[in-house]
């Protein structure tokens, strides 16, 4: 039988309006997370967060030690809660993360967070590629512009190329409302 944890991927402080680096929704998304954690904390299926420090004090945001690379007061894990420190962008990379999932028997995970472009993007690939089911929540993922060659790419058109990418061949992606709808 399928066993399914949510993973809140990097809800930080330095992603919020008053952070380092902030993302285009935050707040919304950091809301729908905090719903999909409620959920999954009623149903007693675990809630792992992740959260991002790089090594470096030159880094331009999640500084090691700062309160900007904290997790954000709206997703705070609760004592029984597991936050797997990562230095990468994946966030099975040099971490304990699969021997926590393994520990809990984890077969589906479902994902939340920041950046969708970035590190949802690579715990999603990594996931579906060792044989995890995925499900990404797309409306409790936020991103930012981008620029390349020239051009700005607005933060909601980066959003919705990944979850079109990832709903290809990587993930079921569905909006919090649905993903609570069927899992009543």
């Amino acid at each position: 039988m399928a066993k399914q944890a949510l993973i809140v991927v990097d809800i930080q402080n330095d992603y919020f309006p008053q952070g380092k680096w902030p993302l285009v929704g935050a707040d919304a998304a950091a809301d729908n997370a905090a719903r999909l954690i409620a959920a999954f904390r009623e149903t007693g299926n675990p809630v792992v967060h992740i959260r991002h420090e790089f090594t470096s004090e030159d880094a331009p945001f999640f500084t090691p030690g700062s309160e900007g690379a904290k997790l954000h007061p709206k997703v705070l894990n609760r004592a029984n809660e597991p936050v797997v420190l990562k230095h990468f962008v994946n966030s099975f990379r040099e971490t304990e993360l699969k021997a926590v999932l393994d520990e809990h028997g984890i077969t589906d995970l479902v994902v939340v967070g920041s950046m969708s472009h970035m590190c949802v993007d690579g715990i999603t690939r990594a996931a579906a590629d060792m044989g995890y089911s995925v499900t990404v929540i797309h409306d409790a993922c936020a991103s930012r512009d981008l620029e390349f060659n020239g051009l700005t790419v607005p933060a909601a058109h980066v959003h919705a190329a990944f979850m079109a990418a990832l709903g290809f061949a990587y993930a079921s992606v569905v909006s919090t409302e649905q993903f609570l709808g069927s899992n009543a």
